[in-house]
């Protein structure tokens, strides 16, 4: 990455009481963005990736415990406090969640919902906030945007909502937009509207991003640099092309091969990863991935490989028998 990151996660760890111990949802975790770079974060259900978003937008649960550095634009967020955070939020950092159903207010029209993000953040009067509104809407292909002010979430398609939700973050031209699995309850064309979307909003708007998804093939042409998460840690971290060229990390492998394959044969079994993530409230001495692993060694349980830079700028992973196979063979 050339020039100064935009955005810097230092040693951030992130843990959550419950009535079985802490549970340690993210664990030591480093990360660096450019301006106008889109990162990819990767992983299961479940591997902490939702978490890390929210350690950065400082909007962890109550009881969280947060501790490390989150570097934005030369501000320190865990450090500030909620009304520097109030103002920096939608104009620094928006984002789009999952579920747009549960990300706008139902008993709001589309309209108010714009217009009041508008007024707060620009200070815009209502008659210029509610144009401005129209021109988002059109901008992220809703069509017959007047009418569409008027309407509520429930009155438009999953596809047209998650499209208000990404005008809405876009609304103050945020310098970095995290879009946590933003495909989640849509259909595969729709999917690949919303993508390309984002795609070219980041590029137009020269915004970075942090793009959130469980799907490998999701970052494979969309971002700069993937971060493989599992367990709560980074497992393997390179640029797109290098990853996908010489993968190091077991399961980076297993999860691209996970994904299916439109020249496979009619009901062809999907490669699955054996077993499930690890119950973080009891982690485990080793690595996290050794009871799923087919590369599973003596050193792989007793203890944590540590990220090991590999033979490309940039690449590195944590593995004790990393894999020597080009992309698209199964682990």
């Amino acid at each position: 990455m050339s020039g100064p990151a935009l955005l810097t996660i230092e040693d951030v760890v992130v843990e959550l009481p419950t009535p079985r111990g802490n549970l340690r949802a993210v664990d030591h975790v480093d990360l660096s963005l450019g301006a106008g770079r889109t990162l990819g974060i990767v992983g299961e259900s479940g591997c902490g990736k939702t978490m890390l978003s929210r350690a950065i937008l400082q909007l962890l649960p109550k009881k969280a415990k947060l501790s490390g550095r989150v570097i934005f634009d030369g501000q320190d967020l865990v450090r500030l406090n909620a009304e520097a955070l109030r103002r920096l939020r939608a104009r620094g950092i928006a984002v789009v969640f999952q579920d747009p159903m549960t990300s706008l207010n139902p008993v709001l029209t589309i309209g108010t919902q714009l217009v009041e993000t508008l007024q707060e953040h620009l200070e815009l009067d209502a008659a210029a906030a509610r144009r401005r509104s129209a021109e988002l809407l059109a901008a992220v292909g809703i069509p017959a945007p007047e009418q569409r002010l008027s309407q509520y979430p429930h009155q438009l398609s999953g596809g047209m909502r998650q499209r208000v939700a990404i005008a809405i973050a876009l609304s103050c031209e945020p310098k970095l937009l995290i879009a946590d699995e933003p495909t989640t309850a849509l259909d595969v064309t729709i999917q690949a509207q919303i993508l390309d979307l984002l795609a070219r909003e980041q590029r137009r708007r020269h915004m970075a991003m942090i793009l959130i998804t469980h799907d490998l093939g999701v970052v494979a042409g969309r971002a700069d640099e993937v971060a493989v998460m599992y367990a709560g840690r980074v497992v393997e971290r390179a640029p797109t092309p290098a990853l996908f060229k010489n993968m190091h990390m077991p399961y980076t492998a297993a999860l691209l091969a996970a994904i299916p394959k439109i020249e496979a044969a009619p009901h062809t079994p999907l490669a699955a990863i054996p077993g499930r993530p690890p119950d973080q409230t009891r982690p485990l001495k080793g690595c996290s991935f050794a009871p799923r692993c087919r590369n599973v060694g003596d050193q792989c349980l007793r203890s944590k490989p540590a990220l090991t830079t590999a033979e490309t700028e940039g690449h590195c992973y944590a593995c004790f028998h990393p894999l020597k196979i080009s992309a698209g063979v199964s682990a």
